[in-house]
């Protein structure tokens, strides 16, 4: 196991966890859903490029869903 991969894994876990207790506390569905993806994708992804691309991408995710979402 590499040194990088699971200090990048514990921190997009530990965004996830936040995520995802903020959006069950607001109510909302973006960040609850992003949320358990950063918490659990980590699991099944074994290079540290894919684990720091899916998280980007899960995190670029949010920032669109809540732009649509905030314009409805």
């Amino acid at each position: 196991m590499d040194t990088a991969w699971l200090m990048w894994s514990g921190l997009f876990s530990l965004i996830g966890a936040a995520l995802f207790m903020y959006g069950r506390r607001q109510r909302r569905g973006a960040p609850t859903l992003v949320g358990v993806g950063l918490m659990v994708y980590p699991y099944f992804v074994a290079t540290t490029l894919g684990i720091v691309a899916i998280g980007a991408l899960l995190l670029a995710g949010l920032f669109v869903a809540n732009r649509f979402e905030d314009s409805l």
